[in-house]
C-alpha cells in the first residue's frame, strides 16, 4: 500500500518537472512610442502563429512590464490599450534551446496622433455610413467656433434649424434629440431651442440616424439626432481652453481637461456664457365677421439676456482594458431676463379706421437648474464583438418663471382705454425627475454574425404648477380661476428588444424587433381632471447592405416609429406673453405613427465622397398645431391630430476636394408631402413640393490660415393652414493657428446678410395671418483656443 501511494506520487512529481521543463517564459515592456513612459495595465495576449489560437494573456503591471509561461511552440503577442494601435510582435520560438523569450520594449503609437499624418483621409471620414447611422465629427467646421450645440445642428446635414430653435431632419420637426445616447433635461421642455445653452466646445460628434434600428427609442418620426460630448482616456494630462468674444454680446469661456492614470481616467468640462440676444417681429392678421374685418397690425422687439453655466465631470475606473465603470455628473444652471414690447393697433376696415393701441410690456426672470448623474459599465469580452453594456441615469429639472405685464390701452381719440389697462403677474413652477434603466449585450456568432438583445426602462415624473394673478392698483394678486392649477405628468415606458445580423460575402443583414409599453397619465390638480393613457406596440426594423465593389455600397432599410405627445404636447396652460396670441398643449392628443422606407448609396472616390438616398414615409394621426381665430381677433394655437401625411424625397450628400488646398461640400434635399387634416377642416389638405440645399466651401491658405464660407437655403414650403416662406442665410469663418499650433484664433460672422427671417402664412375660416420673427440677428464671434498635449 505504501509502495503504491509512493509510486503516485513520484509519478506526480515527474509529470511535473517535465511540464515545467517543456514550458517557457515571454517577457518584456509596454512604453509610448513618443515619451518612452511605461503604459500600465495593458492588455497582452499570446497566439498560436498555426491558427492564431489564444495562448494565455495578461495585463501589464505599474512599470509596464509583463512576465508569461507558456509551451514549447511558435507564437507573437498582440499587445493593447486604449487610445493606442495594437502591436502584433514579429514571430517567436519557444524550445528547450531558447526557453526565455525577451520582447524588449514595445512601443505603440497612440491612435490620436495618426489623425494628423493623413489629412485628406480624416476629412473625408468625417462622414461615415454604417448600417444605420452617419457620425459627422464637428471639430472640422470653422463656423461652430463660440457658438452653441444649436448652432451645431445648423451646420450638419440632413438637419436645419428654424430661426424659432425648432431642429428638423429632412423637413420633418418629429426627431428625437439624445445627449450621449440618452434623453437629456436639456431638451425636455424647450425642445431643440434648450440647447441653446450646450456650448459647442462641450461637443465631439454627432450621429444622424435617419431610419433607426430596434436597438433605439422608437421615439422619432424622422429620426435621431445624437450628440456625443468630448471626453478624452489617453494616459497623462491633457486639456483645451477656450475663450469667446462677440457681437451682439457672446461672452464665455471653456475648459475641458482630462486625467488619467493608471486605472483611473478623470475628465471634466466646463462652460461659462454671457450673451444678450436681441429680436423682433411682425403680425399682420384680418378676421371677416358678417361685412366687417377687423385688422390687427402689430410688431414685437425685446431681448434676452442669458448666463449658462456648465460643468459635467467624471471618472473612468479600468477593472481592465475590457471591462470599464464610467460615472459622470453634469450640473447645468441658466439664467435669464427678458424684456418684451408688444404694439397692438386695431383697426376696422381699413387702416384709415383706427380702433385701439396697446402696449404690453413682458419682464421676465426665469432660473433653471438641472443635474444629471449617468452611471455606466462597459465589460467586453474575449471575442471581438462580444460585450455587455449597463446604463443607470438619473435627471433633476427645475424651471422658475416669474413674469411681469403691465398692458396699456388708448382709444382711437387719445383716451384711456379701460379694459385694455391693466398688470398680471404669472408665476410658473416647473419640475421633471426621470430614472433610467438600460441594459444591452451582444453575443456574436460565426464569423461575422451577431446577435443583440436589451430592455430599457424609464420612469419619468413632472409637475407644471402655474397661476397669473391680475394685480390691483394697490398691489393685491387675485388669481385668474382658468389660469390657476397644477398639471401633472406620470409617464412610464418599458422596452424589449431582439436584433439578428449577419454577413454573407458582399451583403450584411439587420432585422431587429422592439416591444414598448406606455402607461402616461395626466392630471389637472385643482379640478382632478385625469387622463390616462395606455398602449403596447411592436416596432420592427430592417436593414440590408450590399457591397457592390469599387467602393460603392447600397443599402435598403424599414422601421416603424412613434411620437408620443410629450409633456408641452398635453400641457393645457397657455402663454400669456402675448395678448392676442396664445399657444397651449392639447390633453386629447393621441400618438403618430409612421412607416419609414429608405435607400441609400455611397460611392467613396479618390477626391472625396457621395452619399445619396431615396426615402418614403407614411404617417397617421400627425400632429401638428392649427390656429384658430375668433371673431375679436384672438388667436389660439394647439396641436391637433390630423388623419396623416405621406411624404417622399431624395437626399445628396457630397464632399470633394479638388485640390489638397480647397475642400467643398454639398447637402441637397428635395421631397414631396401629402397632408391630410380634413377631419378638422376641409381646407387643410394640401400637397408641397419643397427643397432644401447647404453649400460649403473651405480653402487652407498659407500661414496656418483657414477660410470657411457657406450659403444656406429652405425653399418655402406648404403646410395644412397655410405656407412658410423661403429661408436662406450666409456664414463665414476665418480661423489661424498660432502658438506653435498649440493655439488656434477663430473669427465668425452668422448670418452675414441679416437675413434668417421666420415667416408665415396662415389661413383658416374666416381669418388670414402674416407674420415675421427674427429670434437671432447677425452675430460676429472671435474665439481664442489653446490646447495642451493634444494633436
Amino acid at each position: 500500500m505504501k509502495y503504491s501511494t509512493l509510486s503516485k506520487s513520484l509519478i506526480l512529481i515527474l509529470c511535473s518537472l517535465v511540464s515545467v521543463a517543456q514550458t517557457g517564459r515571454v517577457t518584456g515592456r509596454v512604453v509610448d512610442a513618443e515619451g518612452d513612459s511605461p503604459l500600465a495595465f495593458s492588455s497582452i495576449r499570446i497566439f498560436k502563429t498555426s491558427d492564431s489560437t489564444l495562448v494565455d494573456g495578461n495585463i501589464t503591471d505599474e512599470a509596464g512590464k509583463f512576465n508569461l509561461q507558456v509551451p514549447y511552440g511558435q507564437y507573437y503577442a498582440n499587445i493593447e490599450f486604449i487610445g493606442y494601435n495594437p502591436l502584433n510582435t514579429p514571430f517567436f520560438v519557444i524550445n528547450e534551446e531558447n526557453s526565455e523569450v525577451d520582447l524588449g520594449d514595445l512601443e505603440l503609437a497612440s491612435s490620436f496622433q495618426n489623425l494628423d499624418e493623413v489629412v485628406v483621409q480624416a476629412e473625408r471620414s468625417s462622414m461615415e455610413l454604417s448600417l444605420d447611422k452617419r457620425v459627422f465629427n464637428v471639430g472640422k467646421d470653422l463656423a461652430n467656433a463660440g457658438g452653441s450645440a444649436q448652432q451645431i445642428l445648423v451646420n450638419i446635414p440632413s438637419v436645419t434649424v428654424d430661426p424659432d430653435g425648432t431642429v428638423k431632419l429632412r423637413g420633418s420637426n418629429n426627431v428625437r434629440i439624445l445627449i450621449d445616447g440618452k434623453p437629456s433635461g436639456l431638451v425636455t421642455f424647450k425642445g431643440g431651442a434648450g440647447l441653446a445653452s450646450l456650448q459647442a466646445s462641450m461637443v465631439e460628434r454627432v450621429e444622424i440616424i435617419t431610419n433607426p434600428s430596434a436597438r433605439y427609442e422608437a421615439e422619432g418620426m424622422a429620426g435621431i439626432i445624437n450628440i456625443i460630448l468630448k471626453k478624452e482616456n489617453r494616459q497623462g494630462f491633457n486639456g483645451s481652453f477656450q475663450l469667446i468674444t462677440g457681437v451682439p454680446a457672446n461672452y464665455g469661456a471653456a475648459v475641458n481637461l482630462n486625467y488619467r492614470h493608471r486605472k483611473i481616467n478623470f475628465f471634466v468640462n466646463y462652460a461659462l456664457t454671457y450673451d444678450k440676444t436681441p429680436y423682433r417681429g411682425d403680425l399682420y392678421q384680418e378676421v371677416f365677421d358678417e361685412g366687417v374685418t377687423r385688422i390687427l397690425d402689430q410688431t414685437n422687439s425685446g431681448h434676452v439676456i442669458g448666463f449658462n453655466n456648465n460643468v459635467r465631470g467624471g471618472l473612468d475606473f479600468y477593472f481592465s482594458e475590457k471591462s470599464i465603470l464610467t460615472a459622470s455628473y453634469m450640473l447645468s444652471r441658466a439664467d435669464g431676463k427678458r424684456l418684451t414690447e408688444n404694439v397692438y393697433n386695431d383697426y376696422i376696415n381699413s387702416f384709415s379706421n383706427p380702433l385701439t393701441t396697446i402696449i404690453r410690456n413682458q419682464d421676465e426672470d426665469e432660473v433653471e437648474p438641472l443635474s444629471e448623474t449617468v452611471v455606466t459599465w462597459k465589460r467586453q469580452f474575449e471575442r471581438k464583438g462580444h460585450e455587455l453594456n449597463a446604463t443607470f441615469r438619473f435627471l433633476d429639472h427645475w424651471e422658475n418663471s416669474d413674469q411681469l405685464f403691465t398692458q396699456v390701452g388708448t382709444l382711437a381719440d387719445g383716451s384711456v382705454d379701460q379694459v385694455n389697462t391693466f398688470v398680471q403677474h404669472s408665476v410658473n413652477d416647473e419640475f421633471e425627475k426621470q430614472f433610467l434603466y438600460q441594459l444591452d449585450y451582444v453575443q456574436p456568432f460565426s464569423k461575422e454574425g451577431k446577435v443583440e438583445l436589451g430592455a430599457r426602462i424609464s420612469l419619468r415624473d413632472m409637475e407644471n404648477d402655474y397661476v397669473v394673478n391680475d394685480v390691483s392698483d394697490g398691489g393685491i394678486e387675485t388669481p385668474i380661476p382658468e389660469l390657476d392649477n397644477v398639471f401633472l405628468y406620470d409617464e412610464n415606458i418599458s422596452a424589449v428588444y431582439g436584433i439578428l445580423g449577419n454577413k454573407n460575402n458582399r451583403f450584411s443583414y439587420q432585422a431587429g424587433l422592439r416591444a414598448e409599453w406606455t402607461d402616461v397619465s395626466t392630471t389637472l390638480e385643482k379640478t382632478n381632471q385625469i387622463n390616462p393613457r395606455n398602449y403596447f406596440n411592436f416596432f420592427p426594423s430592417a436593414h440590408l447592405t450590399y457591397d457592390v465593389g469599387n467602393d460603392n455600397s447600397l443599402q435598403l432599410s424599414y422601421s416603424r416609429r412613434i411620437r408620443r405627445p410629450v409633456y408641452n404636447d398635453l400641457s393645457p396652460f397657455m402663454t400669456v406673453s402675448d395678448s392676442r396670441n396664445f399657444f397651449s398643449g392639447n390633453p386629447d392628443l393621441n400618438p403618430e405613427y409612421s412607416d419609414v422606407y429608405e435607400i441609400g448609396h455611397l460611392k467613396n472616390f479618390e477626391k472625396g465622397s457621395l452619399t445619396s438616398s431615396v426615402y418614403y414615409r407614411n404617417t397617421t394621426d400627425n400632429i401638428e398645431r392649427i390656429r384658430e381665430v375668433d371673431e375679436n381677433g384672438f388667436a389660439t394655437t394647439l396641436p391637433q391630430n390630423l388623419n396623416g401625411e405621406t411624404a417622399y424625397g431624395v437626399e445628396f450628400t457630397t464632399n470633394y476636394s479638388p485640390y489638397k488646398w480647397w475642400k467643398m461640400d454639398v447637402n441637397f434635399n428635395l421631397f414631396h408631402a401629402n397632408i391630410d387634416g380634413s377631419n378638422i377642416s376641409e381646407q387643410y389638405k394640401t400637397e408641397t413640393n419643397t427643397w432644401f440645399a447647404r453649400y460649403t466651401t473651405r480653402f487652407l491658405l498659407p500661414d496656418n490660415l483657414d477660410l470657411q464660407l457657406r450659403a444656406n437655403y429652405d425653399a418655402a414650403q406648404k403646410i395644412a393652414q397655410g405656407s412658410r416662406k423661403a429661408i436662406y442665410f450666409f456664414d463665414f469663418a476665418l480661423k489661424k493657428d498660432v502658438l506653435k499650433r498649440k493655439g488656434t484664433v477663430n473669427f465668425a460672422v452668422l448670418d452675414i446678410f441679416n437675413t434668417r427671417w421666420m415667416r408665415t402664412i396662415n389661413t383658416g375660416e374666416g381669418f388670414y395671418t402674416e407674420s415675421n420673427r427674427q429670434f437671432r440677428r447677425r452675430q460676429f464671434n472671435l474665439t481664442l483656443s489653446y490646447r495642451i498635449n493634444q494633436g
